[in-house]
């Protein structure tokens, strides 16, 4: 009876810590279908556990707007060829990405194209660049 209890202890101990863990990697705040964007970028944090990216893209009228776009980790970054080097603030870029649900200026990053015209998947899933990027 004793280990059932600590069992039951255990599982419960278990779920606890690993539902945040899910949600907290949950892609639901993003739209599900991609969107490019141009633009100039700001500022690169490669960080862990999340990359930013901060773009200023016209909107349509023309007026500036500065996006965020998230990204994997530093270090998953850093073995598709990322580095503080390749990006940098004055860049033009291209971006594909999931836009955020709420409409606001932000997404998860899929590839981004940079200056040097190289398309890299900074989703962390190394996939292939798309032939229409």
């Amino acid at each position: 009876m004793r280990f059932k209890r600590g069992l039951v202890l255990v599982t419960i101990c278990a779920v606890t810590l690993a539902v945040p863990a899910w949600t907290h990697h949950s892609h639901g705040a993003y739209t599900d279908t991609f969107m490019d964007i141009q633009g100039v970028v700001k500022e690169v944090h490669l960080v862990v556990p999340h990359s930013w990216v901060y773009l200023e893209v016209k909107n349509d009228k023309g007026e500036p707007q500065v996006w965020a776009l998230e990204a994997t980790g530093r270090t998953g970054l850093q073995t598709i060829g990322v580095t503080p080097d390749y990006l940098k603030a004055g860049d033009t870029v291209k971006a594909r990405c999931h836009r955020l649900r709420d409409g606001s200026n932000g997404c998860l990053l899929g590839f981004l194209k940079a200056k040097d015209g190289t398309v890299k998947d900074w989703d962390g899933n190394n996939a292939p660049a798309p032939a229409d990027f």
